[in-house]
């Protein structure tokens, strides 16, 4: 049977749809990075208060992406993901209306992780519409919704300094995230190829098994990389460089452009070189640019090492989630809300190093050589790894010109 290219294997409004609802959401997520640094103005807060402030979304998300992967599987992608857009909207009101201490703003932190639990939902939406061959792609580009982040670190304190509170930008979120709402309920669909929803005992079926535990660290690393070092370097610039808030967030915004808009291409690079292959180059790359951080050389030589690092960290995510529907393509809901837990739970881990570390010592660069070890064990792992999947599940792909995904 002669296979369909790309564009006319899958439904492309619920991939666009998919990719929507995960860039908003991730701009939502995203948002207390970059306003830390404005936030301290009303509420001082030392080095440890900023990370957690930062990390807090995080750890919500890693939560609730548990449940919204359970909800993925039970209810389907689509009708989650409405629910997940419904319910950010809580924080976002109560960011711009409630807000009157640091422990009422850990609150809205918590709880804006229902907007980084997006990735449960919207991945399986647009995964489930495609074959094999194609879900390194079409989980790029579902997944590039992480440049969302983007958005925040662009305009988040530019719109806090032109109306002179930063709670108006949790006012201004609302807009967006509700005409998502209305494109995502008009357009976009659930595969007809969803799988049947899951028994609870298939649940702990799953995490049973090695290859999820092993997926769900290397994706601690490169999409919790990724999200812990966008949350955090709008203060690393700001404290390290005496950048401005505006001027820190903005060089942060070009190191997130990296990671962000690579993710795709660490997918469609995967399904043609092998998933584990394309993530030992990356994660060596990470490792090297880490290290050369943690030097802390002028403000141009460090901001050349973090870009070429999230650039890998961003194509990490992407190969890491094609390799993920091979294994698991029955269970690709739960083990995408599994994994995405893992990921979270690396994001709100690397921000509490940093900070934590700083507060100790009075530098980053033990931070950063921290992190750049962890990198170079994933790289380590992923090597152990790739040797068993060749003598085990991979072995059954088919192979060929257009089996790029079989590849490891």
């Amino acid at each position: 049977m002669e296979r369909k290219g790309f564009w006319q294997s899958g439904h492309k409004p619920s991939l666009f749809g998919a990719f929507l609802y995960f860039d908003i959401s991730f701009m939502i997520w995203g948002m207390l990075g970059p306003l830390a640094v404005v936030i301290a103005a009303d509420y001082p807060m030392d080095p440890v208060q900023k990370a957690n402030l930062v990390a807090l979304p995080v750890l919500g998300g890693s939560i609730l992406r548990l449940v919204l992967g359970f909800l993925a599987d039970r209810l389907g992608p689509k009708l989650t993901a409405q629910i997940g857009m419904i319910v950010t909207l809580i924080p976002l009101l109560l960011g711009w209306l409630w807000v009157d201490s640091l422990d009422q703003l850990y609150v809205v932190a918590v709880l804006l992780g229902v907007a980084g639990a997006s990735f449960a939902a919207a991945l399986p939406l647009a995964g489930q519409w495609y074959p094999k061959e194609h879900q390194g792609l079409a989980m790029g580009i579902a997944g590039a919704g992480n440049s969302g982040t983007v958005l925040a670190t662009l305009f988040a304190n530019r719109l806090a300094q032109h109306f002179g509170s930063w709670e108006i930008v949790f006012g201004l979120a609302i807009i967006p995230i509700v005409l998502v709402f209305i494109y995502f309920s008009l357009f976009a669909r659930n595969s007809p190829n969803r799988p049947t929803p899951k028994r609870l005992s298939e649940y702990g079926h799953v995490l049973k098994q090695r290859d999820a535990w092993v997926f769900c660290a290397l994706y601690c690393v490169t999409f919790g990389g990724f999200v812990g070092l966008a949350n955090y370097l709008t203060i690393f610039f700001n404290t390290q460089y005496g950048l401005s808030a505006v001027q820190a967030a903005d060089i942060t915004t070009i190191c997130v452009i990296a990671g962000s808009f690579f993710r795709p291409v660490g997918g469609f690079l995967a399904d043609r070189i092998g998933g584990s292959r394309m993530l030992m180059i990356l994660y060596a790359g990470a490792a090297i640019m880490l290290i050369g951080v943690s030097f802390l050389p002028p403000l141009w030589v460090v901001v050349t090492l973090l870009f070429i690092g999230m650039m890998c960290l961003g194509a990490g995510n992407g190969s890491v989630f094609q390799l993920v529907p091979q294994r698991f393509a029955g269970e690709i809901g739960l083990v995408t809300g599994i994994v995405g837990a893992a990921g979270g739970l690396g994001g709100f881990a690397l921000p509490l190093i940093l900070g934590r570390l700083y507060q100790a010592t009075g530098s980053y660069a033990t931070g950063f050589i921290i992190l750049s070890f962890i990198a170079a064990a994933s790289l380590t792992l992923t090597i152990v790894m790739q040797l068993k999947w060749r003598r085990s599940w991979l072995r059954s792909v088919p192979s060929g010109p257009q089996a790029g995904s079989a590849k490891v």
